[in-house]
């Protein structure tokens, strides 16, 4: 089977990285990939937001099948061009990515599926903002209705602030706080069978102790020690299954990868989000401990034909990544700053610890900086304190002038398992 990969994150090149483990895979390509995929597939130059050029290059490279990373590429509808191509697409149409795409219609797509989720309102005058801020009291959240790269939420406790995030966006999902931990739980779908991956815990805030603003995410792990063990066939029964059931009788049927956002709250499950594609970094330690081979069960959702797998197979170990970023990283990141020490890592830590690349890039025979989130060290091991030392190890061997990374991922959790 050839694969091709669209995307340049860490997220694409956990996939990857699977990919090319995977016997079924004959050949790899990614586009437009990073300084870290190149070791394991073919770099294409594209625009991952122009369909047209996405399907062309598919049929070039002859690809059996075509994974869509990003969230942006599949609300821009690159996975309609690619299977109007006659080419198999693991990812959402155009429409269905509306999902992730707009906060308000997954709202909509929930009321009408009966999904339990916070109670909110859409908001697009200043007037509606300071009724709904009113209505629920702090802390108060607020969400950009459109794409925003994962940082597009705020969570504050000071009302000027939520007004001002509100104001700075066209328009706002205002919804009610919800207490409890938060879950990510990730299901593949070919639009009517549901298959569940295993849950993880992302880090969004920048900072030790949940502090600092959101980013995109600064860790995760898996699994879940503190979680109940029925928490993915609930979630199945009560959030997955109803949601794909009701997108497909919508007409819009959701084939691909569903994320549900999740909090485990005083009054039950409630999903905080829907996002259309493997979350990051929450994919790097759900791939990490899939024993199963990647390509068949992203094919078989593209092709309608998930009810014929085989259950899933998982590894017992647990799995923990820690995101290495750049100075000033959420606001400001600064680039080009060189990255060594990934050499020790392979000849020291591998196959235990491993690093995936995310904003990084080729500057002659070096690997500079290249965005925000710049790796994610990701480790397994027989618990979440074996792996966690094996990544911080891993870690503590990469020099990178002013990165940044937070110490406790999934500290807390190894703690309380006493692993």
């Amino acid at each position: 089977m050839k694969v091709l990969v669209i995307g340049s994150g860490a997220r694409e090149h956990a996939l990857c990285r699977s990919l090319s483990l995977d016997p079924d895979v004959s050949a790899l390509h990614c586009a437009p990939g990073n300084a870290g995929i190149a070791e394991v597939a073919e770099l294409h130059a594209v625009d991952a937001l122009d369909g047209a050029a996405v399907a062309a290059l598919a049929t070039e490279v002859q690809a059996d099948l075509v994974v869509v990373g990003p969230e942006a590429p599949l609300v821009a509808g690159v996975a309609d061009a690619v299977r109007e191509a006659g080419i198999p697409c693991f990812g959402p149409s155009k429409e269905a990515a509306q999902l992730e795409g707009s906060k308000a219609f997954a709202k909509e797509v929930m009321a009408a599926a009966g999904v339990p989720t916070a109670r909110s309102y859409v908001c697009a005058t200043p007037e509606e903002v300071d009724e709904a801020l009113d209505a629920f009291g702090a802390p108060y959240v607020v969400k950009d209705d459109g794409l925003a790269a994962g940082k597009g939420v705020v969570v504050t406790g000071h009302l000027e602030a939520a007004k001002a995030h509100a104001n700075a966006c066209d328009r706002v999902v205002i919804e009610e706080y919800l207490d409890g931990p938060e879950v990510s739980l990730f299901a593949i779908t070919d639009g009517t069978s549901v298959v569940p991956l295993q849950p993880a815990q992302d880090f969004k805030r920048a900072l030790d102790n949940d502090e600092g603003p959101n980013t995109g995410g600064m860790g995760a792990y898996s699994p879940l020690p503190w979680a109940d063990p029925k928490l993915v066939d609930e979630v199945l029964q009560t959030v997955l299954q109803p949601t794909v059931d009701e997108l497909r009788r919508r007409g819009t049927p959701f084939s691909g990868l569903l994320y549900a956002g999740l909090a485990i709250t005083s009054r039950g499950v409630r999903v905080i989000e829907f996002n259309a594609r493997f979350g990051d970094p929450e994919t790097q330690v759900v791939l990490a401990r899939l024993k199963t081979p990647l390509a068949g069960v992203l094919l078989a959702a593209a092709n309608g034909t998930l009810a014929d797998l085989e259950p899933l197979r998982w590894s017992d170990d647990a799995a923990v990544t820690v995101v290495v970023a750049s100075h000033n990283y959420p606001d400001t990141p600064r680039t080009g700053d060189p990255i060594e020490g990934l050499d020790e890592v392979a000849a020291q830590d591998a196959p235990q610890a491993y690093v995936l690349h995310a904003g990084t890039k080729l500057d002659g025979p070096a690997v500079v900086s290249a965005g925000g989130r710049v790796l994610s060290v990701t480790a397994t091991g027989a618990d979440l304190t074996q792996a966690r030392e094996r990544a911080y190890a891993a870690l503590s061997r990469i020099r990178m002038e002013g990165s940044q990374h937070r110490t406790d991922i999934a500290a807390k959790a190894a703690a309380a398992a006493g692993d």
